[in-house]
């Protein structure tokens, strides 16, 4: 495949216009600035020239407070996101600000427009489906997104919007630059309203298609589904390096579907060879496609999120397309290796967590940390005791290896609990509050010998003698009391309390006996 010719309009003399004057003069002294990313002008410190892999001092002076102000007065005015621009440029000006709300550092981002780059990716964007981009900041999202928009625009004639919060994507000034073509463009007057100004775009002014930048909350990510549900493309990226991480943030999952907890019939978990609660797809994606932006010259295309997120949940191999663009301008595409599905990398490898299904063992060299959830703590502690298992209940949902859980309380469970399931915590469901379930659970997961048949007959032949004896003490007992109290030799109240007292041990060796035998 051959890619076209990428051509770079970067405005650069207009962003020097504004520096000052021996800063100006240093920059042009140094001849090309072709791979020049950023000036930052902080108070007290040397000016800095960063580009890739290095940084540059411009000066041995510090940055006056004359410095800023001279690049301030000469920008357009800063938005409540401390951001500005020059007029019909991509250049963005960013403020950091002291407590009283005074400049004192400025970061001046060259902005480029890069012609052909979008050739990368051009039969996935033309398809019609929602596209996503991911990646590192810096690595050319906004700049692929730019010329995505100018492509669908001007070359294949569709009605096109962007949302730009920051005018980022077609630079500041109410005139957008050249570089988004025949796209229109919708500003957005705090970075808080632009759920709002996504649905207002399609509303009111009937695109084929909406460009966004960053989607990063919530009701973001519900304008999104809101937009693709009515027959819009999308075109967007989001806070996030690899199609995992996104599954991994609450926050924007739902752009792939989301993901949540279901309970599995005991056939079905036998089936897969799974434990009864796993993780599954909550909805269908917003985005059909994720584009993983590695490089500036490499990508990862994911053409089918659903079946690639579904997969991923169940540990299975992951194929992903990649696409390199080589130095004489070939684009190669090939078919990644299978891979497999990722660990959480919030979790330590290397304790690895106890297996509920086929081959059950807790972690190696450590106590097993277990947050029982609804489960009787005083009855755990006791079957832990009985059965000498280095196991450690612990207060906190966090610090759990293991969630041990009652199946009628399961459905209820808390945040708290449920994200921890989403970060991938073994949950381990009992039928009853029982020491005989526990005791089974433990037993399993530990590997211990159950008690063979003669074994349970034994203990529980002499549970019922002791029951027994202690039922003829008690009738023995009253039998003395009436005719002691008909004598007067011993109080009535006496003779009552002790009767009573009597009729609450029978009662607590029937629980007893009922306790042992698991009903």
């Amino acid at each position: 495949m051959t890619a076209r010719e990428i051509r770079i309009t970067d405005d650069l003399e207009l962003l020097l216009a504004v520096m000052p004057p021996p800063l100006r003069h240093t920059l042009a002294g140094r001849g090309r600035l072709d791979d020049l990313l950023e000036i930052v002008l902080d108070l007290g410190r040397p000016a800095e020239a960063r580009f890739p892999g290095r940084v540059e001092d411009l000066s041995d002076e510090p940055v006056t407070r004359q410095d800023l102000q001279h690049v301030v007065d000469r920008v357009g005015r800063f938005a409540q996101d401390n951001r500005a621009g020059i007029e019909r440029t991509l250049h963005r000006i960013s403020a950091m600000r002291n407590r009283v709300g005074e400049v004192v550092g400025l970061t001046c981002r060259v902005g480029r427009a890069v012609y052909g780059t979008v050739d990368f990716a051009r039969d996935v964007i033309e398809a019609g489906k929602s596209v996503l981009l991911l990646g590192r900041p810096g690595v050319g999202k906004t700049t692929l997104l730019r010329e995505a928009a100018r492509v669908l625009a001007d070359e294949l004639g569709k009605r096109v919007i962007v949302v730009d919060t920051s005018n980022e994507i077609a630079g500041d000034g109410d005139i957008p630059h050249s570089g988004i073509g025949r796209a229109r463009r919708m500003q957005v007057p705090t970075p808080e309203g632009q759920h709002a100004v996504m649905i207002e775009a399609v509303e009111n002014h009937m695109p084929e298609t909406v460009v966004i930048d960053e989607i990063g909350t919530t009701q973001e990510a519900l304008a999104a589904r809101t937009i693709a549900e009515r027959g819009v493309q999308l075109i967007a990226t989001a806070h996030g390096n690899t199609l995992e991480n996104l599954l991994q943030n609450p926050t924007l999952s739902d752009l792939i579907g989301g993901i949540q907890p279901v309970i599995l019939s005991d056939e079905e978990a036998r089936r897969r060879g799974s434990q009864k609660t796993v993780l599954e797809r909550r909805a269908p994606p917003t985005f059909g496609v994720v584009i993983e932006i590695q490089q500036k010259d490499a990508i990862a295309v994911h053409h089918d999120v659903a079946a690639t997120v579904d997969r991923f949940l169940r540990g299975a191999a992951i194929e992903t397309e990649l696409r390199t663009r080589t130095a004489e301008g070939e684009l190669l595409i090939e078919r990644a290796a299978s891979l497999e599905a990722p660990q959480d990398p919030q979790r330590p490898k290397q304790e690895p967590r106890p297996e509920l299904r086929g081959g059950a063992r807790p972690p190696e060299g450590r106590t097993l940390r277990l947050f029982p959830f609804a489960v009787s703590r005083s009855k755990l502690d006791r079957a832990i005791r009985d059965l000498r298992v280095p196991v450690q209940i612990t207060q906190r949902v966090e610090d759990a290896d293991l969630i041990l859980a009652l199946k009628s309380h399961e459905r209820r469970a808390p945040p708290k609990l449920r994200e921890a399931q989403l970060k991938g915590v073994p949950v381990h469901v009992l039928k009853s509050n029982t020491i005989a379930q526990m005791e089974g659970f433990l037993r399993q997961l530990f590997g211990l010998r159950s008690r063979t048949g003669g074994e349970e007959e034994a203990l529980r032949e002499l549970n019922l003698a002791m029951t027994l004896r202690t039922n003829e003490s008690v009738v023995l007992y009253n039998a003395a009391c009436i005719p002691l109290a008909v004598a007067g030799w011993l109080p009535p109240w006496a003779a009552g309390l002790g009767m009573a007292g009597s009729s609450l041990l029978v009662v607590g060796n029937a629980l007893r006996l009922a306790r042992f035998r698991g009903e």
